[in-house]
């Protein structure tokens, strides 16, 4: 029994390292590759490219959905409909805060998501987090905040910018967890419901929003082959981005997903230096990176011990669904 117990938490183990690692593996990647094509190519059109990045995880899904790997499910149309709201929100948030704001806000902002996350975890999930717990998120954020955050300034309209996509998006991915429990969705059910919906919105007001911001238009832009490369690209990578944040989410819930998540800040970092010169690169932007890793090594310990991180009160899920070959099955399994 013990053994069999063991070998269970060992599957799981290495089943959510997995999940961690395509996540950072997508998402590092698919940073490069959109930083090769705004900044090489002029694709400056960011909330149409992530249309196009849905649009294209949209058709994933139905390709694996008339295979029968993903079987069917049930999202309310309110349910979906205020996920795509906020998620919409999230998007156009950030790309006009990134536009609007310097850099340094636009990290500190960035950096005040975990934060939120926890008192939205806090406030709706009754989350109970152990002194070690918050220790080493506060770790964390110090950290990345020494790596990233340079010079800070700000203005009403970016701080405003600012505000909505923090919340829009902790509430997103708050969101994202709280749908897969509730209705007991696989992370390839809830991305068939919500990457259509986005999908449709963005590429509609993606043109009119990216002119505004740009004073460019998608239109006219000179298409080549190798910008058409790196969008296929980076549209072909973004379905497992998109894929990978939904299961981690799943398995983590947002405020690990948060926390962890900067280990991608920190490889983005070398990863620049590395291909786009060592400009950037000195003792403190090291010493940073060195104190961020040290807290998300704390927060993974202090969160999974007894007491560390647990939810004083259940969620009740409805309508249990039998998942499909692509479902997670242990996705479900209470971890906080």
């Amino acid at each position: 029994m013990k053994m069999s117990l063991a070998s269970k938490a060992d599957r799981k183990a290495a089943a959510d390292a997995a999940a961690w690692m395509f996540n950072v593996v997508t998402s590092v990647g698919i940073i490069l590759v959109n930083k090769a094509l705004m900044a090489t190519y002029g694709f400056s059109f960011a909330t149409t490219l992530t249309g196009m990045h849905f649009a294209t995880t949209t058709l994933m899904t139905g390709v694996l959905r008339w295979l029968g790997y993903i079987q069917p499910s049930h999202l309310p149309f309110w349910e979906l409909l205020k996920f795509v709201i906020f998620a919409n929100f999230s998007i156009v948030g950030m790309n006009v805060s990134l536009m609007w704001n310097s850099v340094g806000f636009y990290q500190i902002a960035k950096l005040s998501m975990i934060p939120v996350s926890c008192l939205l975890e806090v406030v709706l999930d009754k989350i109970r987090y152990s002194r070690d717990t918050k220790l080493s998120i506060a770790v964390v954020l110090l950290g990345v905040g020494v790596c990233t955050v340079t010079d800070v300034s700000v203005n009403a309209r970016g701080f405003i910018a600012a505000l909505i996509a923090v919340w829009s998006t902790s509430i997103q991915q708050y969101y994202v967890h709280h749908l897969q429990r509730k209705y007991s969705l696989t992370s390839f059910n809830l991305l068939g419901h919500t990457a259509p919906a986005q999908a449709a919105t963005l590429l509609v007001i993606g043109p009119f929003l990216d002119n505004w911001l740009t004073d460019k238009r998608i239109y006219a832009y000179d298409y080549n082959i190798a910008s058409v490369i790196f969008l296929i690209l980076s549209c072909t990578i973004a379905v497992g981005t998109n894929l990978s944040q939904f299961i981690c989410i799943g398995r983590f819930t947002a405020v690990s997903f948060q926390v962890l998540g900067h280990m991608k800040t920190i490889l983005v970092l070398i990863m620049g230096f590395l291909f786009f010169g060592k400009e950037g690169l000195n003792l403190h932007v090291v010493l940073g990176m060195i104190i961020a890793v040290f807290g998300m090594i704390w927060y993974s310990n202090a969160s999974t011990k007894p007491g560390g991180k647990e939810r004083r009160s259940s969620l009740p899920t409805t309508r249990p669904q039998k998942h499909g070959n692509l479902g997670e099955s242990n996705e479900h399994d209470g971890k906080v």
